[in-house]
């Protein structure tokens, strides 16, 4: 498959971006979880519980530790109340419109948060954004190529993702 290349690519992205900085080891452990994550709901439309929730739990920790240590860039505070931001905006969606969005990616929502969070209230709402431009670009394509409808699923953990990808590159280019 080609989730090694896009991991390597990833966390070779994230390192020319942010540079030898405290988060930079949190990016890299986190960016094998997201990637595989975003592999596995591509594949089948699920975000499992077994990966959401501990890479919820170890961002936190790890951006907390970062918070500790002299030179990082971020805030632990703004990266937690950006994870309980980002995934109570997601459960509003959700509970909008359920069939439209998974509850996975609620609590995906909440991993991604804590990781934009660090780098402020800008950085998360780029993030977030990128990846609803990103999904309804791809979208539109599916919709022109007549590949899928209205009514079609779509996976939705890839393109939060990538939006978080570039969201962190913006947060690690624009502190440094």
């Amino acid at each position: 498959t080609t989730a090694p290349l896009v991991t390597a690519a990833a966390c070779a992205l994230l390192a020319a971006g942010v540079g030898a900085r405290p988060e930079l080891g949190v990016w890299l452990l986190l960016a094998p979880v997201a990637v595989l994550l975003a592999t596995v709901d591509a594949a089948v439309h699920r975000l499992p519980d077994v990966l959401t929730l501990p890479a919820a739990g170890a961002t936190a920790a790890l951006l907390g530790a970062a918070a500790l240590l002299p030179g990082h860039r971020g805030s632990w505070t703004g990266a937690l109340l950006g994870g309980l931001a980002l995934a109570a905006a997601y459960f509003v969606l959700f509970l909008i419109r359920p069939d439209g969005l998974g509850f996975g990616d609620v609590k995906l929502a909440l991993t991604l948060g804590i990781a934009l969070g660090w780098y402020g209230w800008t950085v998360l709402f780029l993030g977030a954004f990128a990846g609803f431009v990103l999904g309804s670009v791809y979208g539109i394509g599916l919709l022109l190529a007549r590949r899928a409808d209205r009514k079609s699923a779509m996976p939705f953990g890839p393109f939060m993702v990538l939006g978080t990808l570039l969201g962190l590159l913006l947060g690690g280019y624009g502190t440094s």
